[in-house]
C-alpha cells in the first residue's frame, strides 16, 4: 500500500493493481421495471478524480479550504469526494435529511469556502449568499443557470497539465462529518486523513475484506471505505435518508446480479428486506457478511435475517461506534442469539463485543460537565454501569469551531486523548462491552436509574411488539417510567379489549425482572420518531414530551 497519508492514495494504489475492476456501480430501476447499472472502474475513478482535483486547484482551491459537497450518491459523488481529498480540501458532508433550518445552521458555523452541488443547491446558496460570504469557489453538478461558477463537465474538460497535487500528512484535515443530531444539535466532527486510513485498515483486518469483493452500500458515506480496500461499491436504488421505506427487490436484485458478498445497511432496512423474504418464501444468496449500524440490532431482526441467508456461515455484524470514533467494538450476530442474547432479553443490555485491537475502552463514573484530564476519570469495576470512554487512532480530536462541545466531549492528557461516547454500559469479566443506552436517556426514578437497553428488550420479545422506547416523565430523580409501544403493523387496529390484554401481558413480562418490575405505564404510538440517517435511533426527547401530554390528558 502507498506510504502517502492521503486516504485517496489507497484508491490510486488499487488503480495500479486492479484498474479494470468496477469501483462504483449505481443502480436505477427503469420505467419498464428492469434494473439498470451505471459504473466506473477503479482506474477511471482514479483518473477522473485526479483531473477534477487538478482543475479545482487551477480554479483557486487551496489545501485546508472547506468545500461543501451536496451531490446525490452515485458516480459523481465518489469522483468529487476523492478529488477533494487529493486536492487537500476539507470535504463538508451534510445529511440532506436533517432539514433546511438545521442545514443552514450547520453551514453558517462551518463558513464554507465553496459549494459543489446540484442546481437546486446552488440556487438556494445564491439566494442566501450573505450567509456564506466566503463561498467563492462554486461548482454546479448539472446545468448552471445565473449564479456563476463552473460546472462538473467544464472541470473535466480543462487542460490541467503542469498542475501538481499537494503532499498530505496524516494530521491534515480531511473532512467534516456531522453527527445525526439524535440527542442534540448536529455537531461537525473534524476528521484527519490518518484517522480515515486507520479506520479502513482496522475494518479490513477485522472482517478479512479482500480486494475484488463486492459490497452493497446502502449508506453511501460508508461506501467511501470500499475504494480504499479495492472493493466494488454497489449503490442501490433507494432514498438513503429513508432506509425503512426501501423497496426490497431494489436490494435483492443487485445482490443476485453481482453476486454481492458483503452489504451494509441500517437495522430498519434489513427489517424490511427480511420480512419481505419471509412473506414471499425467498432467500438471499451470495451474502457472507452484513454490517449494520445506527442503533443496536434487535434480536428478532437478527434471527429473521439468519433464517433467509443462503450461505450457511453468513452472519450479521453490528459494529459499535460513533461518528466521532468508529469502530469501537463488534460481536458476530450468531454469538448474539445464543446465551448472550438470552442475557439481553433478561435485561443485561446489548453486548457489542470486544474492542477492536487498537481501541482502548474504559468505564468511568458518570459525570455531568467536563472532565479536564485523564487523572480525573474514576474507573469502575467489571459489571458496574458507567460512562463509556474510548481512545485510539480512529478517535477524532475536536468538533469544528465548537470549543465548548469539544471540552465536554474530550478528555485530553499530555500523551493521550479520550472521547466520551455519550453512552453508558459496562465491561464484564470476559472483557465484553455491554451497551445500556445513551447517557441522556437514563430515566431517574425515586428507586434508582433505569437504562433503555436493559428495559426495552424485555418487551420487544412480545410477538405483537415491533419496538418500544423507555422514557421518563416528571422531575429528575422522581421520574415516572413509561414504555411507549409501537406494535407490529398488523396489530395497530386492535380493539380496546385487545390493547388491554396486550398491556397486561407486558406487565407480566415486566414482573419477571427486578429492574423492570417498577414499570407500570404503557402507551401506544403508531410510529416512533426516529433519526433521519438510519431510521432507527428513537428520538426519546420528543417522545417524552408526547408521553407527558398523553398522561396529562388521561391516555395513560
Amino acid at each position: 500500500m502507498s506510504s502517502s497519508a492521503n486516504i485517496a492514495a489507497r484508491l490510486s494504489e488499487f488503480a495500479r493493481q486492479i484498474p479494470e475492476n468496477p469501483a462504483v456501480v449505481q443502480c436505477r430501476r427503469g420505467k419498464d421495471g428492469t434494473m439498470h447499472y451505471d459504473q466506473i472502474t477503479i482506474g477511471e475513478l482514479d483518473r477522473q478524480s485526479d483531473q477534477l482535483a487538478q482543475a479545482l486547484i487551477q480554479q483557486g482551491l487551496k489545501p485546508g479550504q472547506r468545500m461543501v459537497l451536496m451531490v446525490p450518491p452515485g458516480l459523481k459523488f465518489f469522483s468529487l469526494t476523492f478529488a477533494l481529498f487529493k486536492a487537500g480540501a476539507i470535504v463538508v458532508l451534510i445529511d440532506p435529511g436533517m432539514g433546511r433550518t438545521r442545514i443552514f445552521e450547520c453551514l453558517e458555523e462551518i463558513a464554507p469556502d465553496g459549494f459543489i452541488g446540484i442546481p437546486l443547491v446552488q440556487f438556494v446558496r445564491s439566494l442566501s449568499r450573505r450567509r456564506f460570504p466566503h463561498a467563492q469557489l462554486n461548482v454546479t453538478v448539472g446545468r448552471r443557470w445565473l449564479w456563476g461558477g463552473t460546472t462538473f463537465d467544464q472541470l473535466l474538460a480543462e487542460d490541467v497539465s503542469g498542475i501538481e497535487l499537494p503532499e498530505i500528512t496524516g494530521e491534515d484535515s480531511a473532512a467534516i462529518i456531522f453527527t445525526s443530531g439524535s440527542t442534540g444539535p448536529p455537531k461537525g466532527v473534524l476528521y484527519e486523513h490518518g484517522m480515515f486510513c486507520s479506520q479502513v485498515e482496522q475494518l479490513q483486518d477485522f472482517f478479512s475484506v479482500q480486494p475484488g469483493e463486492v459490497d452493497l452500500a446502502a449508506f453511501p458515506l460508508f461506501a467511501l471505505f470500499d475504494a480504499g480496500m479495492g472493493v466494488t461499491s454497489v449503490i442501490p436504488d433507494m432514498n438513503p435518508t429513508r432506509p425503512a421505506d426501501v423497496e426490497p427487490e431494489n436490494i435483492l436484485d443487485p445482490i443476485r446480479d453481482f453476486q454481492i458478498s458483503q452489504a451494509f445497511g441500517s437495522p430498519a432496512l434489513w427489517n424490511r428486506v427480511s420480512k419481505y423474504c419471509v412473506e414471499h418464501d425467498l432467500t438471499i444468496p451470495h451474502l457472507k457478511r452484513i454490517t449494520s449500524a445506527g442503533a443496536p440490532l434487535p434480536l428478532p431482526i437478527l434471527k429473521r435475517m439468519h433464517s433467509v441467508l443462503e450461505e450457511p456461515t453468513a452472519d450479521m455484524f453490528p459494529p459499535y461506534g460513533a461518528t466521532e470514533s468508529l469502530p469501537i467494538a463488534c460481536l458476530a450476530g450468531r454469538e448474539m442469539v445464543g446465551e448472550i442474547g438470552q442475557r439481553t432479553i433478561a435485561g443485561a443490555g446489548t453486548c457489542v463485543g470486544k474492542p477492536f485491537p487498537k481501541i482502548q475502552v474504559r468505564i468511568i463514573g458518570i459525570v455531568e460537565g467536563p472532565i479536564n484530564s485523564p487523572a480525573e476519570m474514576r474507573d469502575l469495576p467489571a459489571g458496574e454501569i458507567g460512562e463509556i470512554v474510548v481512545s485510539g487512532e480512529v478517535v477524532t480530536k475536536e468538533y469544528y469551531r465548537q470549543p465548548e462541545a469539544t471540552r465536554l466531549g474530550k478528555i485530553v492528557g499530555d500523551a493521550e486523548l479520550w472521547h466520551r461516547v455519550g453512552d453508558v454500559g459496562y465491561l464484564d469479566e470476559q472483557g465484553l462491552l455491554w451497551f445500556c443506552g445513551r447517557k441522556a436517556h437514563i430515566v431517574s426514578t425515586s428507586e434508582g436509574p433505569l437504562y433503555t437497553e436493559q428495559c426495552e428488550p424485555v418487551f420487544n420479545e412480545h410477538s405483537q411488539v415491533y419496538r418500544t422506547a423507555l422514557v421518563g416523565v416528571g422531575e429528575s430523580n422522581k421520574q415516572r417510567a413509561v414504555i411507549v409501544v409501537e406494535r407490529e403493523s398488523d396489530c395497530r387496529t386492535q380493539s380496546a379489549a385487545e390493547r388491554d390484554k396486550l398491556i397486561e401481558e407486558l406487565r407480566i413480562l415486566a414482573q419477571r425482572h427486578s429492574h423492570t418490575s417498577r414499570i407500570e405505564t404503557f402507551l401506544f404510538h403508531d410510529s416512533l420518531p426516529v433519526d433521519i440517517r438510519h431510521n432507527v435511533k428513537i428520538n426519546r426527547e420528543e417522545l417524552a414530551i408526547w408521553a407527558a401530554q398523553q398522561l396529562r390528558t388521561g391516555a395513560g
